[in-house]
């Protein structure tokens, strides 16, 4: 499963990094700005429950996490359902049976991220004014992996 994830984002050109443990996730995610985060539901445990790293990215504040797209991995999700996705938290879910689907999902996902953060948002709606904020990190950006 991880090979695959890796061929798929190296395709994409990404920068991949591993987390092995919760620690790194924490030190990793704290100091680098990834583009990507995808988690194994059983990452570092033995139930999705137990699992430190998704549970710590699910209780992240959102100015935290807001530029990531995160991806859960794990043979209890369908692949695509929204709301696996919601549920967790999280952008999408894919099953590894259908891990060939990845490219096509971090695609489709950093594009709706990207054309979401460069609507301006109008004083009236709530939001905030001025020139629409722009991703400018190029695809050759960080994807860690867990």
């Amino acid at each position: 499963m991880e090979e695959t994830a890796k061929t798929a984002l190296d395709q994409l050109g990404y920068k991949i990094h591993v987390a092995s443990n919760h620690g790194e996730f924490l030190h990793r995610f704290s100091t680098i700005p990834y583009q990507v985060v995808i988690i194994d539901e059983l990452f570092s445990s033995s139930s999705v429950e137990e699992n430190e790293s998704l549970l710590t990215l699910q209780r992240m504040p959102m100015h935290m996490r807001r530029h990531t797209v995160a991806i859960l991995i794990g043979f209890s999700l369908s692949t695509f359902n929204p709301m696996q996705a919601f549920q967790q938290s999280v952008h999408a879910v894919v099953n590894p049976a259908e891990m060939f689907l990845l490219i096509q999902l971090i695609e489709s996902r950093l594009q709706t991220t990207t054309i979401s953060s460069t609507i301006p948002r109008s004083p009236t709606a709530g939001g905030l004014t001025g020139s629409p904020r722009t991703r400018e990190t190029p695809p050759a950006g960080g994807v860690l992996l867990l």
